[in-house]
């Protein structure tokens, strides 16, 4: 047996033919063209769907279905993207459309959604009947595992983790609120962290060095390379961000008591070095069961192909 999954983002598509053992044997890319309309949305769909089968040697009819990932709003149950604003779409009837172009069942999820089943099947959530997956990314991606099913509530939004409030009247969010987790910890709050940082600093130290003395040079990594060179200001901002992920992590282990978490994106590559000091301070904050215990933080495995192995076992969710 043979899934196929397709991965939408706002800058490519990115398709792939799944076997049995999840492993991704053949794949497909191509840039995305966003704000084209339903039609060229459902092409480029299409195209890459067609291109991973005929990179592996498959039809259509070789697949049970075809599994679609998509960012914003989702009503999985009807296959539809009701809000993506990033891709343009709105009121999308992606099951619909494309399932009449392939001639195919088609099922579609949230990105992150279905990222978080990849890693619940195949990778660090693997075991776990309840399990978290958090993207840090441009802002925070999450998704639910609990029974071993998606998690969607009632409207298909559910997972919105990253506009959890951990600073009342904080930063400004996207999403139109003060002080979500996502403008602290995502990598876009960490960033500005590190900005807000190293204008206290002095321009000789290491962190302004280590970005050619640019500000807008500033990445993920800077404020975590600076602590390594033994930068005080690094470290300070690396502290403050673990405080800033590990608060909104111990609200989400309060509320759904996973029995395992992973973290994704960029910045989880750091590892150890943001993974065990973060475990400690979960381990102060988070609300203790006695004779409990707190869920399992360990890096997520699968990185970019989540969506698509998540998105290709769909059926299965």
């Amino acid at each position: 047996m043979y899934y196929l999954g397709i991965d939408l983002g706002g800058t490519n598509i990115a398709a792939g033919i799944v076997n049995e053992q999840y492993q991704i044997i053949a794949r497909a890319k191509r840039p995305t063209r966003v704000n084209c309309g339903d039609e060229a949305m459902t092409e480029q769909l299409a195209l890459a769907a067609l291109e991973a089968l005929g990179a592996a040697g498959l039809a259509v009819e070789d697949v049970p279905w075809i599994g679609v990932g998509s960012p914003g709003s989702i009503d999985s149950k009807n296959g539809v993207v009701c809000f993506a604003g990033n891709l343009g779409l709105r009121e999308y009837q992606m099951a619909k459309l494309l399932g009449e172009r392939l001639r195919a069942k088609v099922i579609v999820e949230n990105d992150a959604n279905a990222a978080a089943f990849g890693e619940y099947k195949a990778g660090a959530l693997k075991g776990a009947d309840n399990g978290i997956a958090v993207t840090l990314g441009t802002g925070i991606g999450g998704g639910i595992i609990l029974n071993g099913k998606i998690y969607t509530g009632c409207n298909g939004a559910a997972g919105e983790l990253g506009h959890i409030v951990i600073e009342m009247d904080g930063r400004p969010c996207t999403c139109g609120r003060h002080g979500c987790w996502e403008a602290y910890a995502s990598a876009t709050g960490l960033i500005l962290t590190t900005k807000e940082a190293m204008q206290d600093a002095d321009k000789a130290s290491p962190i302004w060095q280590i970005c050619g003395g640019d500000l807008d040079k500033v990445d993920g990594r800077t404020a975590f390379d600076a602590m390594r060179a033994g930068d005080p200001v690094g470290k300070q901002v690396v502290d403050t961000y673990i405080k800033h992920l590990g608060t909104g992590l111990a609200d989400v282990i309060n509320i759904l008591q996973p029995s395992m978490l992973c973290i994704g994106g960029g910045i989880s590559h750091e590892g150890e070095t943001l993974l065990a000091p973060l475990r400690t301070f979960v381990r102060q904050e988070a609300f203790e069961v006695p004779g409990g215990m707190l869920p399992e933080i360990r890096a997520a495995e699968l990185g970019n192909d989540a969506g698509i192995i998540g998105a290709a076992l769909l059926g299965e969710a």
